[in-house]
């Protein structure tokens, strides 16, 4: 099945993210539901680094869905941009802060880097 929301964001480390870029800060909420209880976690991005915790605290960017979307997130099964496109997911607030969250999710399991898929094309490893 892959990685579960819960799995991904509770083992998650709070390191620097170099990914993640330097001048951005802020809070997001993700609230998941899962029939008549929904888990919150809120994420606390400052200097290249991400907080999580467990809270229903107000954030400046809320993103709501059904915790199988967020599952399918966090397993890189499904891109962020592409839920919001189906209505998967519902957003609140600051939608700058929504681009980190797809830096913070996983890409596809089998993606590769543009640049790899050319040099196997052209024969160069």
């Amino acid at each position: 099945m892959g990685t579960s929301v819960a799995e991904f964001l509770d083992r998650w480390d709070p390191g620097r993210r170099p990914d993640l870029p330097d001048t951005t800060s802020g809070t997001l909420r993700l609230d998941a539901a899962d029939g008549g209880h929904t888990t919150h976690w809120r994420l606390t991005v400052r200097d290249q680094r991400v907080e999580v915790t467990r809270s229903a605290e107000d954030a400046e960017l809320i993103v709501r869905a059904d915790r199988e979307v967020f599952d399918q997130l966090a397993s890189g099964r499904t891109h962020l941009a592409a839920a919001l496109l189906r209505n998967d997911l519902s957003v609140q607030g600051n939608m700058r802060l929504l681009m980190l969250l797809r830096r913070i999710f996983p890409g596809a399991p089998d993606a590769r880097h543009p640049r790899q898929v050319a040099r196997e094309r052209d024969g160069h490893r």
